[in-house]
């Protein structure tokens, strides 16, 4: 989550003015890296995940499911008290946005074809925390979405409105849910500073018999002015509304980063997995409910937009909500302010370029740049960049630092990198292309070297299938590499833009058309579903990216099916994650997103209003717990999987 310094964070009417050193000094970090890093080649595919747990009450007695914000005292045990174990079995904890909330990463990358060993750390890690939760009496619930966050009651402490919330000043989400690190809550009050407003999210609702016209949890408050006046301003009629950071950076993700042989290597990579990110976004779709209302959409990632959006009226070039309170511009120090189309949250707007298929005609959307910046990283005498590589980080830092450390203020450029990823980290796209740092000499490969970090893929509820899709995205990112001579992956940025609005859509992953390659061998596009995508031909992913490298690899010899039958259980277990990930693209077995919804709309206690009572939300989460356990009692394991899979995961349990 972003830089974690140590010492005071700046409020924002104090950091501001520290705004353009930091982008200055930046810059001059980010050009040492690359002359530090010129010349590095040959490193390993290295790689490794990011998983992000939710920790949950689950009152048997009262038959109630909240989410535990007084338990964060794990994650300093698993950092400190339990550090050694933690390591010895290759874990590594984070803290997250939410105290609800714990990162786990592998403490050392996978080295190439990991197979069946990154389900096994995931376990691994489950298990650690899980096992320190023990006495709590607290569960570890990987979901994407707490669905009842901001609903009365969402928490486990009930004095969490005893003193006021000035961070986010929500109506409905208390500070005591921000990380007690002082960067988020700082975090949480410099964008809505900036802003000049409260963050504003508004999501479809999804339309039932008796669902209301609006949604009826809006209120009138009296503590913040003029905060409190927003609500009835800014709730779109049809939506759920919700008003504060915590409703998108307390969801939960998986991502995954790769290490390249050399930085054109992983400027390649990074625009080849763009098209991708859409895609496996609807594939993976997890969030139909948020703030107990059903949403008219299965994904997390516009209600993250919206949460860190920080933009203001200006630049997002409407009028402010309360006008006699705002005079347009928020509290932005820039002298001649952009109009800004997107939020720092958003999809990736710049191909990187570098390579023989990349056309700028590829880049056709309408992306601001900051001009200075731009000219400073192609003339400087330090590392003169390229324009498509300078014009992606000038569009990058027409972003304000949102935190500023006073103690960092002042840094050795030559030796820190901390004032490039205080803006390189907050700008939160679908990728990130991830630099090293100045110790990244070509001779010493003990610190990473070029990355790419892929970012939209909702978290999934067990082990299995986050091993699964993190797998299946491995192998895509080895066959682009292997053969990054032949495989021509750019579309225009447009179509992908677009294709990120289709995989909100509800069920998506069934019936959304996406723009996708006609041939990995030249430029045409055709809209195509999910199901086409992933087993088409000349541009399906199966037989043009899984199969061949699967065959230059020596583990097939035609079909990725030829696994199941495999003497070696590995290959077995690759089998299934690779049917986990066709039959949910094919329709066979349900996202994670349609099955909770199912369960919501056929549950007795619900009223065709789109709303998740308390009851079902209890009984939900009892059943995503089964499910988390691989617990086939009630066969809920076999209605989420479909038999073979179940049957598969009940006899071959890791």
């Amino acid at each position: 989550m972003g830089l974690l310094s140590l010492g005071t964070p700046l409020q924002w009417l104090e950091s501001r003015q520290h705004n353009e050193h930091v982008r200055q000094n930046g810059i001059k970090q980010l050009v040492s890296v690359f002359r530090a890093a010129n010349g590095r080649k040959d490193d390993p595919l290295l790689w490794g995940d990011e998983v992000e747990y939710m920790l949950c009450s689950i009152d048997d007695g009262q038959r109630n499911a909240t989410l535990a914000i007084d338990n964060d005292d794990i994650l300093s045990e698993l950092q400190t008290k339990y550090k050694a174990e933690c390591e010895a079995h290759n874990a590594c904890f984070h803290p997250e946005y939410g105290r609800f909330m714990i990162e786990a990463t592998p403490s050392r990358p996978y080295t190439g074809f990991a197979l069946q060993y990154v389900e096994e750390n995931m376990a691994q890690r489950r298990a650690l925390a899980e096992e320190k939760l023990e006495k709590s009496g607290v569960q570890l619930l990987s979901l994407a979405v707490f669905p009842r966050m901001g609903c009365p009651g969402f928490t486990d402490v009930a004095e969490v409105w005893s003193s006021r919330n000035t961070a986010s000043r929500s109506l409905y989400l208390p500070d005591q849910v921000i990380n007690r690190h002082a960067r988020f809550p700082t975090l949480t009050a410099n964008i809505r500073t900036r802003r000049g407003e409260k963050v504003c999210i508004n999501v479809p609702m999804y339309q039932d018999e008796n669902t209301p016209e609006n949604d009826d949890t809006v209120y009138q408050r009296d503590w913040f002015a003029p905060e409190d006046q927003e609500a009835a301003l800014a709730a779109k009629p049809g939506h759920i509304y919700m008003d504060a950071m915590g409703f998108g950076m307390g969801c939960s993700c998986l991502q995954i980063t790769f290490q390249a042989p050399t930085v054109d290597k992983a400027r390649y990579l990074y625009d080849s997995l763009l098209n991708f990110a859409p895609v496996f976004l609807a594939a993976t779709a997890a969030s139909p409910v948020f703030k107990g209302w059903l949403a008219d959409q299965d994904v997390r990632w516009n209600v993250i937009e919206g949460a860190v959006d920080d933009r203001t009226p200006y630049e997002r070039s409407v009028e402010p909500l309360l006008p006699e309170f705002n005079n347009g511009h928020g509290a932005s120090t820039n002298s001649n302010p952009l109009r800004i189309p997107k939020s720092r949250y958003s999809t990736v707007d710049l191909f990187l370029g570098g390579n023989s298929f990349f056309d700028r005609k590829f880049n056709d959307t309408d992306v601001p740049v900051n001009e200075a910046v731009l000219e400073e990283l192609q003339t400087n005498d330090v590392f003169p960049m390229d324009y498509d590589l300078a014009r992606h980080f000038a569009h990058l830092f027409i972003r304000d630092p949102l935190v500023v450390f006073e103690e960092r203020v002042m840094q050795d450029n030559e030796n820190s990198t901390d004032h490039f990823e205080n803006i390189q980290s907050t700008n939160w796209q679908t990728l990130r292309f991830k630099p090293p740092t100045q110790a990244a000499i070509p001779s010493n490969r003990d610190v990473p070297g070029w990355r790419v970090e892929f970012r939209p893929m909702e978290i999934h509820i067990t082990d299995f299938e986050n091993a699964a899709y993190a797998t299946f995205l491995f192998l895509i990112v080895e066959c682009l590499l292997e053969f990054s001579n032949d495989i021509n992956a750019y579309m225009p940025m447009s179509q992908i833009w677009e294709n990120m609005a289709t995989a909100h859509g509800r069920d998506a992953a069934r019936g959304g058309e996406f723009y996708w390659k006609t041939s990995f061998t030249n430029e045409g596009t055709a809209k195509s579903t999910l199901s086409n995508i992933f087993h088409n031909g000349s541009s399906g992913i199966f037989p043009q990216f899984i199969e061949p490298i699967l065959r230059r690899k020596n583990i097939v010899t035609k079909s990725w099916t030829e696994l199941r039958s495999s003497s070696e259980a590995g290959h077995v277990r690759l089998y299934y994650y690779l049917k986990l990930v066709s039959d949910r693209a094919m329709g066979v077995i349900p996202t994670t997103a349609n099955f909770l919804r199912r369960y919501i709309t056929t549950h007795c206690a619900y009223q065709n209003d789109s709303r998740l009572l308390t009851e079902i939300n209890y009984d939900m989460l009892k059943m995503i717990a089964r499910i988390t356990h691989y617990d086939n009692s009630n066969e809920e394991l076999s209605a989420f999987f479909g038999n073979e899979i179940a049957h598969y995961l009940l006899n071959n349990k890791l």
